[in-house]
């Protein structure tokens, strides 16, 4: 058993000062207690304000490889994600695995304790699969043990090439390591995975751009009762082609197909209606902004307190990992709503803490 005195620490809903944790030998939290005599107890003092583990509720490990590589000619999303795909395009389990270790490594340091990894390079890059289906997947649990950070394996349904008035495109020759054919395909694949003490399993769809509408069901039901995450209206393109295929936006798309929910978590969020925001809140759908990625990208900047009034609780993700600090994502959640509404203090400190 170790003791750590705190000055200050985070309890709660408020800073508390004069905070003894105690950790038992498994490195589990035993007890929080105030200030007293611990005989017997190896004591190590902590200045400063002690916060809970941080939760990376949105990442793409191996987006990690294209930091400081991807600015010199300017461009949008679409001519990163070209970039993006390059990256894709090389990795194999060992490279994978060596590349997750350091990036889990990274938000370690960085006070990160339990990742969500959004995942979707599945096969070979023609994609055939490996010996083992779910090698990408094993890759990237092994890379968060040996980092010694609890994930999340939302392993992603991708289907298709893209969206527009004339329906979903098929799979571009960079995209098809992603793709499994069918929700069906994916969903027996996506069931031969198990959790274990330190990695939980969860489900997502892509995006509406990925995946048809008539294939969403099938992943919703393989979730049963998991995490279940999306991204959802990162870019203006993509609402434009989800109205002219369905004439819905793609919140209404994820609610008729009954992806929404306390389960499940919209990231980005970006480009939302009145509309969309009532769906999410009153789902108690979770949103998951990633401020330094969708500045990066030139995303825009999402509706983060109208969500939260709404009833979505809000989560923050490093997504892209061109920062690893999930602090800076708090603090860029509040500053973005200060640049979009001309007011201060859009966010209570408690607020942008529980988001943490």
């Amino acid at each position: 058993m170790q003791v750590f005195r705190c000055s200050s620490a985070w309890i709660g809903d408020r800073v508390r000062s004069d905070v003894d944790i105690t950790v038992d030998d498994a490195g589990r939290i035993a007890g929080i207690d105030a200030v007293a005599s611990r005989p017997g107890l190896n004591v190590v003092a902590l200045p400063g304000v002690v916060l809970p583990g941080f939760a990376n509720a949105h990442s793409h490990a191996f987006h990690r490889a294209l930091r400081g590589r991807t600015h010199g000619d300017g461009g949008t999303f679409w001519t990163w994600r070209e970039r993006m795909y390059e990256v894709a395009g090389i990795l194999d389990p060992d490279l994978y695995f060596v590349l997750a270790r350091a990036v889990f490594s990274e938000m370690a340091l960085a006070g990160v304790t339990s990742v969500g990894e959004f995942h979707y390079v599945h096969h070979q890059p023609d994609g055939s699969t490996y010996d083992d289906p779910n090698a990408m997947g094993e890759a990237l649990r092994h890379a968060a043990r040996e980092a010694g950070i609890r994930l999340t394996l939302l392993d992603t349904c991708y289907l298709s090439g893209g969206l527009s008035d004339a329906g979903h495109s098929a799979l571009q020759p960079d995209q098809r390591r992603f793709g499994d054919g069918t929700a069906a395909r994916w969903a027996e694949r996506f069931g031969a995975l198990t959790g274990d003490p330190k990695t939980n399993i969860g489900a997502a769809i892509h995006s509406v751009r990925a995946v048809p509408r008539d294939q969403m069901p099938e992943v919703v039901r393989a979730a049963d009762g998991r995490p279940l995450h999306v991204h959802l209206s990162e870019q203006r393109a993509e609402n434009e082609a989800c109205e002219a295929a369905y004439g819905m936006s793609p919140t209404e798309v994820l609610a008729a197909a009954g992806a929404l929910g306390p389960l499940t978590t919209a990231v980005h969020a970006t480009h939302l209606a009145p509309r969309d925001i009532a769906l999410l809140g009153e789902s108690r759908t979770s949103a998951c902004f990633c401020p330094t990625t969708e500045r990066d990208l030139a995303d825009g900047i999402g509706p983060a307190l109208g969500l939260a009034r709404a009833g979505s609780p809000l989560c923050l993700g490093s997504d892209q990992h061109a920062v690893i600090d999930l602090m800076e994502e708090a603090r860029a959640l509040e500053m973005h709503e200060r640049l979009d509404h001309h007011e201060r203090g859009r966010f209570r400190p408690g607020e942008l803490v529980e988001a943490l």
